[in-house]
């Protein structure tokens, strides 16, 4: 599949649910109202669209939530979907707080990789950003996924205020093979401050390896550029799509827990697959209107203007 900017969609990310066991202050700090479970697609819907998805060349999914490990039979859909004829990799985006007993089930049901959310190693930063005192848990359980044989990513979220924590997190790619990778804060939800910018942990981090430098590399279906040094084992990933802005490089769509496929992140514009999945739409409706999402790509997101963004959802309503 091609946008109108000549763009090839080849990834969707897909949102199991927008519940989750963790209170993040950047996306919900104070709950939030979850939609009720007959709003959340049912998982054969979602393989439904994945195969609609699968035939027009989009083969690579990202599973996400909210936290996609609390809804019961993640585990068995990961497999589902893996085994879907066509599909590419499949990957999943986690806290990490039920990774400990899931990542040899997640191994055995053929998942790719995994991307574990850690934005501090203090324990209680991390338990101030969270709202729980569960380091230890999701540390067990990102060694768990390197044990099970899983690629393994770290992700961690710039924070205002933690600059002493990004040093810490990127040896974590010294001590273990595995890319720790820092995205910046986007102005999604709870998100619209207090962020620390990609330059300034840059600069902490060529303090400690100035030998940084950038590689060209392909080390997953997302928008990460990453350096390396010889003193690390994984490398060091960078998503700063603020500052700099990578649209130009999209090939993403992202389907909602409520079954509405996004086009950009940015904007609330949608198209309701849900809709036509309850209401016997046959395979070639289906296939039409990924298609018109597809088409429906801007050239680019608006996040350096926050008066143009028209998504106000929380990342865990939209999908991570």
């Amino acid at each position: 599949m091609k946008d109108r900017y000549g763009r090839s969609i080849d990834y969707l990310r897909i949102s199991l649910t927008d519940r989750c066991n963790l209170r993040c202050r950047y996306c919900m700090p104070n709950g939030a109202d979850f939609v009720p479970h007959t709003e959340i697609l049912r998982y054969e819907e979602i393989l439904r669209a994945a195969r609609a998805a699968i035939d027009l060349g989009i083969c690579n999914f990202k599973v996400t939530g909210g936290e996609p490990l609390v809804r019961r039979g993640a585990v068995e859909f990961v497999e589902q979907l893996k085994n879907l004829p066509g599909c590419g990799q499949v990957t999943l985006t986690t806290n990490g707080v039920l990774l400990e007993d899931l990542a040899l089930p997640l191994a055995r049901a053929g998942l790719d990789a995994v991307n574990v959310s850690i934005d501090a190693l203090d324990p209680a930063r991390y338990a101030a950003i969270t709202g729980y005192d569960v380091l230890e848990q999701v540390l067990r359980g990102v060694r768990a996924a390197m044990a099970a044989g899983i690629r393994t990513k770290l992700n961690c979220v710039l924070l205002a205020g933690a600059e002493s924590e990004v040093v810490r997190l990127a040896a974590l790619a010294e001590q273990w093979p595995l890319d720790v990778r820092f995205i910046e804060l986007m102005p999604i939800g709870e998100g619209g401050a207090g962020g620390l910018s990609p330059e300034k942990a840059r600069a902490l981090l060529l303090k400690r390896w100035p030998d940084l430098h950038p590689v060209n590399e392909r080390r997953g279906n997302g928008p990460a550029h990453y350096e390396a040094s010889a003193a690390l084992r994984g490398r060091i990933g960078w998503i700063d799509a603020v500052s700099h802005r990578f649209c130009d490089q999209c090939n993403r769509l992202r389907l909602t827990s409520t079954g509405q496929l996004k086009p950009c992140l940015c904007y609330d514009a949608s198209v309701d697959l849900r809709q036509l999945l309850r209401t016997g739409a046959s395979d070639e409706a289906l296939r039409a209107a990924i298609a018109r999402a597809v088409e429906q790509k801007p050239a680019h997101h608006c996040f350096d203007k926050y008066e143009e963004i028209t998504e106000h959802r929380r990342m865990a309503q939209i999908g991570g």
